[in-house]
């Protein structure tokens, strides 16, 4: 485990840029909220580490370098997207390093905190029914491109093979060099699907016999920020529901008091969605004598300090 929390020995490709800080986040050992047993570790990647502030900067950064390497994304388009937040604020940062305009859809009840961080980074916002949700904005993110195709570079982060494939090389690779390869357990929550699917299909690649879990709420109406309730959403097109060996469903509740508890008992400010993949982890975790279960900490809590749940 020499790896983990190492980052002194990290060669960075692109030394002195923005891009250089996005990735090679530390592992995170949890230990006050796991159980004692002494075969069995519990790690977190902490994703919010990312200069972003969460793990949509891998995709968003993979997602803008592949619209320019094929012709797509170029100078005078605009950017264009559907989001809930994380990948709206990663676009945004590297959209302002880069010169780009823009323009996102959002459902209109993103926490105060988002909107200002992606107006402050110039970005345009279309606000969206806050009924309808992310599949609210997807829909409206769709018909702005239909009627300027030529205008806008459409992301569609849902249905963009770059989103999975960052993760397969860069987070699921780090996983495995974090743990000299030992993870026996990967535990994470569905959105886009991209951070599941992408370290799934490296983990497997590695060791057929790694157990994945995918997370995601347990109802169509629920407060778990950045996860979707498959069975209710427009599913990405991204997202292979025969990965998982093991779907859990968690409620907003529990996830929003395992949020609490990582921040009071292990100094960890995190995301609700984070609080629901360490709650699927706990679960993993008491039912098994030995093992080396990892999650993702998708984004920081510092976004969602006006929630009602603190």
């Amino acid at each position: 485990m020499q790896r983990v929390n190492d980052m002194a020995t990290t060669t960075l490709e692109f030394s002195g840029s923005l891009r250089s800080t996005i990735g090679r986040t530390p592992l995170l050992r949890i230990r006050r909220l796991a159980p004692a047993k002494p075969h069995v570790e519990l790690y977190a990647k902490a994703e919010f580490l990312n200069p972003g502030g969460s793990v949509k900067d891998r995709a968003a950064l993979a997602i803008l370098d592949d619209g320019e390497r094929r012709g797509l994304l170029r100078e005078g388009k605009t950017i264009l997207d559907a989001t809930s937040g994380n990948t709206g604020i990663a676009y945004a940062m590297l959209a302002a390093s880069r010169g780009y305009k823009l323009k996102l859809c959002v459902p209109e009840n993103v926490t105060p905190e988002r909107l200002r961080i992606l107006r402050a980074y110039g970005a345009e916002i279309e606000l969206t029914d806050a009924m309808d949700g992310s599949d609210g904005a997807i829909r409206q993110a769709r018909r702005i491109h239909e009627a300027e195709p030529d205008r806008y570079f459409y992301a569609d982060q849902y249905n963009n093979d770059a989103n999975w494939r960052t993760h397969f090389d860069t987070t699921g690779h780090e996983i495995l060099e974090q743990t000299d390869g030992r993870v026996t357990h990967f535990v994470a929550g569905l959105g886009t699907s991209g951070t599941f699917v992408g370290i799934g299909r490296r983990l497997r690649a590695h060791d057929a016999g790694i157990h994945l879990v995918s997370v995601q709420p347990d109802s169509p109406l629920h407060g778990v920020e950045g996860l979707k309730h498959m069975d209710s959403a427009i599913r990405p097109g991204i997202y292979d529901p025969t990965l998982a060996d093991e779907d859990v469903r968690i409620s907003t509740e529990r996830a929003y008091a395992a949020t609490r508890q990582l921040a009071l008992e292990e100094g960890l400010l995190v995301g609700v969605s984070s609080g629901a993949a360490l709650a699927a982890a706990l679960d993993v975790a008491s039912r098994i004598d030995q093992g080396v279960i990892v999650t993702v900490f998708p984004d920081t809590g510092t976004r969602y300090l006006t929630e009602t749940f603190w």
